[in-house]
């Protein structure tokens, strides 16, 4: 089941199951049922996981799959403008494009202060002495005014 679906499926239910827990409540404090003040807790407990699940739900955004794209790991990204993932050795050519296009298109705004982010990908070569170097595979530009 895709999140999207249990994530909605989850708040319609949590809300039934809150609802009927607070009808079980009151009736629970008319009759003086011992177990009344536990039922409040539960019942506020759910109504407020249904709640959670809603809101998640409405701020839940899918990850982008490019065709062609590889994967490639953050490693750096300093929450303002630079992202740099690490490409693998054997990175082919053909998939440095697409890794970078989906790279910039999971890149989501919330705490930038930047409205562009530059994501490069870049690959470390051997440089003697058992030391690397980092090269630059390609780069490209996020900007969140564009949409």
């Amino acid at each position: 089941m895709p999140l999207e679906e249990l994530l909605s499926t989850s708040t319609i239910w949590l809300a039934k199951g809150g609802v009927a827990l607070l009808v079980l409540t009151l009736i629970a404090f008319i009759a003086r049922w011992g177990i009344r003040f536990r039922l409040v807790g539960v019942s506020s407990f759910t109504l407020l996981l249904s709640v959670s699940c809603w809101a998640f739900g409405l701020s839940y955004t899918p990850t982008i799959k490019v065709d062609g794209a590889q994967w490639a790991p953050i490693v750096f990204d300093n929450g303002d403008d630079l992202i740099v993932a690490q490409a693998e050795a054997d990175f082919p050519e053909q998939a440095i494009e697409p890794t970078l296009q989906q790279l910039a298109g999971n890149v989501r705004p919330g705490g930038r202060i930047s409205p562009e982010v530059t994501v490069r990908l870049r690959q470390l070569q051997p440089a003697g002495e058992g030391g690397s170097r980092p090269v630059i595979l390609g780069e490209t530009v996020r900007d969140f005014r564009a949409g």
